[in-house]
């Protein structure tokens, strides 16, 4: 052996050796998931990398850091990866290589869900269309071969990556945890033995990647060894995993929900998700995830549905900007310092439980560590007082209550002791007086469709939108028919009548725009139906089916029809007599896309002479608006306001913020806008705002989308047709604050961004009414000692403070019975 060859392989073995002492050895028992052989309660949140930008990705996962987690957990997007077949993308936001270094950065653990099937509200739930398309592929999720393979290429190419760069923990690396395949048990029935044989193949095929670390199965009862079955859902507290060797763990503790197109705006209080989290914690659970911890955005075409709105706020203890959403994020950190002081005898504990009548009941673990104590009260309506271990506890309807020693109650879920904050949204405050926006337009050329009728493809049958590969949310279908004042049809009352599934549908006869029909979510399938005029002769019939995202979820969702299936009629009534004539099989053509968007959702470069200044229409359909505008000033996230618009595309400096689509309403009825009682079992319909106002009117433009000065570009598609006067660009920050504090508790108030507290508004000790902006002092409070006069004097000048809301501070107060709290408003911060 020579010395350069002998060195070589020292070296060799030297990186060996390094990398065996780094290595983590994650493995799990019936308790827990194990990390180096010790039990570990786990806190994990959902941030999509897809979702915000690597600029956002530190603080994001800083903030999550704060909040108590443990982990971050992300899904791996297919579709957006490999959006052609072997065309791979891992640029920019899709990155998740920096993305999970970030994260190992900050000192958090990384739970990968591979999938690749990842639903998520996520376009066509994460696969490429092309997928769909490819011969002898009938439906995916199935024990298909050609989409197997397909699958595992994918998978292996994700897993080669991470290990390449070690991030895995068996190699020193952060991933703690994979996911393959997601919810398949919630719709397996539906595809027979063939579903049995499919997940079958999918744990043999991720086990056989040895990637040393444990694989999960979320909503997979019969999950096949070694799998790990998990939980997703409102509450899992009642859930058992289908081996008594695989621990308790809950993936999806939902926060909120998802905000549909003409929908209102869905929530869930702080008190119910705080409750549903402890009764798992009290039940048995050691790991858990929240679903989502930061939403995000949807981005370009991201957003699935079909009919997801492009904000993905998801009412998450950080909002879309990544703001803190108080006082959900403080509330939920403070649940996660309680239960981490449990670790142990959570962990490690025998556990009884014990039914105290009422709907109350007691949990108590024990160890040769200490003993730890859950007391709760599933009751909805009826407050508690019990007597355990010879201690008097108040607990609230729908609480849970957490004892560390079994003696001290540190945290109720229903007593919120953390600050509120209502965020608002300011002018663009650059270096002079915001002014209107100067606007250029242009007309959308589209006579080679609507008046010509060519396309790129053509055929005697109807074809689906999946059919054009998802290049782009709009596809073209034309024909022609030839007609005269002798044909049987021919009338002074004729129809063309169009089966739909698309999401909205505009029609053309012989150039003429006769109209649209568009449907809200959860209908698959309509009728549109509009008055024509013919010519005798060829008539050009032109009809543009748009999709505002494929389906992403459900039993075979990757066959629910999108487009003009047909049929396709012309309709003719002379007095009882009706004549129709079925198009759907003529010579058709098809065009996917708009000439001035290309197939990566790109702008297409046009010349400047076609952009005019002059004679700004409004209400067009068709038309492109372009602007420049300056920055705002600072460093809080920037928001788009797009009231006046109908539908369309944005882009700031040539990257798309999105679908927007202000002018579809959301309902006006069965709205919670004075609050939501917490109380009673949650489910996405239960508390909702917003009724009777666009379901999304701002959108968010990321910082690092922006450039210095006042060059920035904004183009946007408008394909209703609006008005871009009122059109302009924001800053997102908070704008009301409020303290809380139950009796006994301590109160704390701050500024962000290293302000300065410059004033109280209101402060009451008692039984404190209405909510932050809008408090009112109850029938009972400590008159004694002004609590506004403390507030003020141990507040002003601070960036935070902290007071303890007791009788000793604000004197006696008798509320009979009823829960006191200490309430303050801080006086808005200067800009």
């Amino acid at each position: 052996m020579g010395l350069t060859t002998l060195l070589l392989f020292s070296l060799l073995l030297l990186h060996q050796c390094i990398s065996i002492a780094n290595a983590t050895k994650v493995s799990h028992d019936g308790r827990a998931i194990t990390i180096d052989g010790q039990r570990r309660l786990l806190i994990c949140g959902s941030i999509h990398y897809p979702r915000s930008t690597p600029e956002m990705w530190p603080d994001l996962i800083k903030k999550a850091k704060e909040g108590g987690l443990d982990a971050i957990e992300t899904y791996v997007f297919w579709n957006a990866h490999e959006p052609f077949r072997r065309q791979y993308d891992f640029s920019g936001n899709l990155d998740f290589i920096r993305f999970i270094k970030t994260i190992q950065d900050h000192g958090l653990y990384v739970v990968l869900r591979i999938g690749p099937y990842v639903c998520a509200e996520w376009n066509y739930g994460g696969f490429p269309l092309w997928l769909h398309n490819m011969r002898g592929i009938e439906e995916l999720r199935t024990a298909n071969t050609v989409y197997m393979k397909e699958m595992q290429n994918f998978t292996e190419k994700i897993v080669d990556m991470v290990k390449k760069e070690k991030l895995f923990a068996s190699q020193g690396g952060p991933i703690i945890l994979s996911q393959v395949e997601n919810e398949y048990g919630n719709v397996m029935t539906s595809y027979g033995h063939a579903g049995k044989v499919y997940i079958d193949w999918c744990a043999k095929m991720a086990d056989s990647l040895n990637i040393g670390v444990p694989w999960i199965m979320c909503q997979q009862n019969d999950a096949p060894k070694p799998m790990i079955n998990t939980c997703n859902g409102w509450y899992c507290d009642e859930f058992t995993p289908n081996n008594p060797n695989s621990p308790k763990m809950w993936t999806e503790n939902w926060t909120g929900w998802f905000k549909s197109w003409g929908g209102s705006d869905p929530f869930r209080t702080t008190e119910d998700i705080a409750y549903a989290t402890a009764r798992f914690f009290q039940y048995g659970g050691t790991f858990n995830n929240y679903y989502m911890y930061h939403g995000g955005t949807n981005f370009g075409r991201t957003a699935g549905g079909p009919l997801i709105t492009t904000s993905y706020d998801y009412d998450a203890p950080l909002d879309e900007y990544g703001n803190f959403n108080q006082p959900k994020f403080g509330h939920l950190k403070e649940l996660h310092d309680a239960l981490h002081s449990m670790e142990k005898v959570l962990t490690h504990g025998n556990v009884s439980h014990t039914d105290m009548g009422n709907s109350v009941s007691a949990s108590i673990y024990q160890s040769n560590d200490g003993t730890g104590c859950f007391l709760s009260n599933t009751n909805t309506t009826s407050d508690a007082r019990v007597s355990f271990q010879g201690a008097i506890y108040d607990i609230p309807a729908w609480s849970v209550s957490v004892l560390p020693d079994c003696k001290n109650e540190v945290y109720n879920t229903a007593k919120v002791n953390t600050e509120t904050w209502v965020i608002e949204k300011k002018a663009n405050q650059t270096e002079q007086e915001p002014v209107p926006l100067k606007w250029a337009w242009r007309h959308e050329n589209i006579d080679d469709t609507v008046i010509k009728g060519k396309g790129d493809k053509s055929a005697s049958k109807l074809m689906d939108q999946k059919a054009a590969n998802d290049v782009s949310d709009y596809l073209w279908y034309m024909t022609s028919v030839n007609i005269d004042e002798n044909d049987p049809i021919w009338s002074d009352d004729m129809s063309l009548r169009v089966n739909c599934t698309g999401q909205v549908l505009h029609a053309y006869v012989n150039g003429e725009y006769i109209g649209r029909e568009f449907v809200t979510y959860g209908i698959f399938h309509y009728v549109f139906e509009k008055k024509i005029k013919l010519k005798p002769g060829i008539n050009q019939i032109t009809l543009l089916s748009v999709t505002t995202g494929f389906q992403h979820y459900g039993p075979k969702f990757d066959m629910i029809a999108n487009g003009v299936p047909g049929p396709v009629e012309i309709i003719g009534r002379k007095g009882d007599q009706t004549v129709i004539t079925d198009l759907s099989s003529h010579e058709w053509s098809f065009k996917a896309g708009i000439k001035s968007i290309d197939q990566y959702n790109n702008l297409v470069k046009v010349d400047s002479s076609e952009w005019k200044t002059h004679e700004l229409p409004t209400q067009r359909k068709m038309t492109w608006y372009k602007t420049t505008f300056k920055a705002p000033m600072g460093t809080d996230p920037v928001s788009l306001d797009l009231d006046g618009l109908g539908k369309g595309l944005a882009w700031v400096n040539g990257k798309s913020i999105g679908r927007y689509w202000p002018s579809n309403i959301a309902k006006s009825h069965n709205c919670s806008e004075k609050g939501c009682d917490y109380r009673g079992k949650y489910d996405n319909n239960k508390c909702v705002r917003a009724c009777g106002q666009p379901t999304q009117r701002w959108y968010h433009v990321p910082r690092s989308f922006l450039v210095d000065g006042d060059q920035n570009e904004l183009v946007l598609w408008e394909e209703f047709g609006g008005n871009p006067s009122s059109v302009n660009f924001q800053t997102v920050s908070v704008g009301k604050a409020c303290g809380y504090a139950y009796e006994n508790k301590t109160m704390e108030i701050s500024c962000s961004n290293g302000r300065s507290i410059t004033g109280v508004r209101f402060a009451s000790f008692g039984d404190v009414q209405g909510s932050c902006g809008s408090f009112q002092k109850g029938s009972c409070e400590g008159r004694k000692i002004n609590a506004l006069d403390v507030l003020k004097k141990e507040c002003i000048g601070k960036e935070k403070c902290v007071v303890a809301a007791n009788e000793a501070v604000f004197g006696s107060v008798d509320c009979k019975g009823i829960r006191k709290r200490l309430v303050a408003e801080k006086q808005r911060p200067r800009s």
